[in-house]
């Protein structure tokens, strides 16, 4: 068993940190396992550090518990991944409310080139469940690679799950419960299948249930972890339409397919097209051009000697050295996995480089060396 495994996820156990408030420990911190070990000294170590919580971090019992669910995942084939794991999705861990601890059964790579969530209503229209087998249809044409995410629920996600399936491509299931069971129960043959052409995953440990407020919690994973969120149909509220204002807030593109005014349920993706929420999207084809997903690949030109660009920083020389390698440029969040540099600063990065005449900004949050 990983003890800095184990520590994270105990640190998710712990009463008054919180997810943000544990991040900021973590970023204060070489390791987890620091904050259980050397409990006494972080209120030397860490500035405003709360005396109240030096007790908390003495918990043999949470500890005891933790290390139960750690080895009922390992029984189970349950992967358990933390931010420093090199299979954590890069693009989540780079959300400032990302989870500290997920736990995956499946065989798809959550850092893949490709990554699209599909979301909507749970009273799907004939409508709607056209547009999903259509438009993953289209998908597998143009990115045999793509994976795609949704929630299991009823409605628009078990079609996305089921369209991925029947056109061969992985897709993952982000669950509102803990990996011991299956929410909806009818959907349990489907998720079957899925963890063995793409996967689920959770924050949640066993024994989980799905109430409702973990469902909005884990639309967070949703968005987080793909480069577009692509909403089929919603009504004026529900789920999906906070899944997109979450992808907005990450800085992460979004889609919506149109319906016909009066149709309740296109309601919702006609408003966020009207208020430039989200763009309208009437196929595939549109979704690559718009992520700049059908750029050919090229064999790279000759390389920018480094001399050329003397005044670079390292992280500036990191992104050029990337984007040498692809010609046709890369798409921000790719470039965040590859260079593993935090979104935030990789867009400061970025405007440096534009400002220096280095780079240059395309359509979709693509960039490329002039």
């Amino acid at each position: 068993m990983n003890e800095e495994t184990l520590y994270t996820f105990a640190l998710t156990r712990i009463p008054g940190v919180g997810l943000i408030g544990a991040h900021n420990l973590l970023r204060a911190v070489d390791n987890a396992s620091d904050l259980f070990l050397h409990t006494q000294e972080l209120s030397r170590s860490i500035p405003g550090f709360p005396k109240r919580l030096v007790k908390s971090f003495d918990c043999p019992d949470t500890l005891r518990l933790c290390e139960a669910e750690l080895q009922f995942a390992e029984k189970n084939r349950i992967r358990v991944l933390t931010a420093k794991d090199a299979d954590y999705p890069s693009r989540l861990r780079e959300c400032e409310d990302s989870p500290l601890v997920l736990f995956y059964r499946g065989n798809a790579d959550l850092n893949a080139m490709h990554v699209v969530s599909i979301v909507g209503t749970r009273n799907v229209t004939e409508y709607g469940k056209d547009m999903c087998l259509r438009f993953v249809g289209e998908l597998k044409e143009l990115l045999p690679d793509v994976i795609i995410v949704s929630g299991l629920a009823y409605g628009v996600d078990i079609h996305a799950h089921r369209a991925a399936l029947q056109n061969g491509l992985d897709t993952v299931g982000v669950l509102a419960h803990g990996l011991d069971r299956i929410y909806p129960n009818v959907h349990r043959k489907t998720a079957a299948e899925m963890t063995e052409h793409g996967g689920l995953l959770t924050e949640y440990p066993s024994g989980t249930s799905p109430d409702r407020q973990n469902f909005v919690k884990r639309n967070r994973i949703v968005a987080g972890i793909s480069d577009a969120t692509v909403v089929i149909e919603s009504a004026a509220k529900g789920g999906s339409l906070i899944t997109a204002e979450i992808a907005e807030s990450y800085h992460r593109d979004c889609f919506a397919v149109p319906g016909r005014v009066g149709d309740v349920f296109s309601e919702g993706c006609n408003n966020l097209i009207r208020n430039n929420r989200a763009s309208l999207l009437q196929s595939a084809e549109e979704l690559v051009k718009a992520m700049n997903w059908d750029a050919p690949q090229k064999t790279p030109a000759a390389a920018v000697q480094r001399q050329l660009f003397p005044d670079l920083s390292a992280d500036e020389q990191l992104v050029v050295d990337l984007l040498q390698k692809h010609e046709e440029g890369l798409q921000i969040n790719l470039l965040v996995v590859e260079s593993n540099i935090a979104i935030n600063r990789l867009t400061g990065i970025l405007f440096e480089l534009e400002m220096k005449g280095i780079i240059r900004t395309l359509a979709g949050g693509m960039y490329r060396l002039i």
